[in-house]
């Protein structure tokens, strides 16, 4: 049985999918009067903000970083929607005694609003967000930095996302993985980077591991 589940945020435990497309293309028309489709802005998920912003503009990287954490505080609440069978998942494994982190791209003050916006904060033992490593995804240090603070071996541990930075990220540390089904990135090309296991819920990660 894994001693501990670790889970990307956005797109797999909260649907901010429409806010994160939305801002992209408000900073970009904005700052650099660029126009992008939105399968173009869904390809990056998984990615750093200010990584991505840096492809655009490297000059106006910074002034866009923060005008997009900004803007997006406008508007989070708003195009943020719960995703079904989470919070029941969550409860099932925190009864099993499994134990439960956050791994994500986002930024801690983005990521502890949108657990907060669902009351999903309570099931976390840990939450690891950019600042807290100096590699990101997909490189392994978050979920080996994660596996460290929750005294656990990589290889007992689950590493579950919607992108194949999540993917890549768990094999990087020596971890198993888990695609959610339900990701807006092309299945067919996630399921190319072999993850472990694929699930159409949370809750299929209980049935899993029970």
């Amino acid at each position: 049985m894994f001693k501990a589940i670790l889970f990307d945020l956005d797109g797999t435990l909260i649907n901010t999918n429409d806010l994160i497309v939305h801002t992209y293309k408000h900073i970009l028309k904005t700052h650099l009067d660029v126009e992008v489709e939105d399968g173009e802005i869904i390809s990056t998920f998984g990615e750093p903000l200010k990584d991505v912003l840096e492809r655009y503009g490297k000059d106006k990287a910074e002034e866009m970083f923060n005008d997009y954490i900004e803007y997006n505080r406008t508007i989070h609440d708003d195009l943020t929607k719960p995703i079904e069978g989470v919070e029941e998942g969550l409860k099932l494994l925190k009864k099993m005694g499994v134990k439960i982190g956050v791994v994500t791209s986002k930024r801690r003050e983005g990521a502890l609003r949108g657990l907060k916006l669902f009351n999903l904060e309570k099931y976390m033992d840990i939450i690891i967000t950019p600042e807290d490593t100096q590699n990101h995804k997909p490189h392994g240090e978050p979920v080996l930095k994660a596996c460290e603070m929750l005294n656990v071996l990589p290889n007992d541990a689950l590493m579950v996302g919607d992108s194949h930075n999540d993917i890549l990220c768990g094999q990087n540390a020596g971890a198993k993985t888990c695609l959610v089904r339900y990701t807006a990135l092309n299945v067919d090309e996630m399921l190319k980077h072999n993850p472990d296991y694929v699930v159409d819920s949370i809750v299929d990660i209980y049935n899993i591991i029970k």
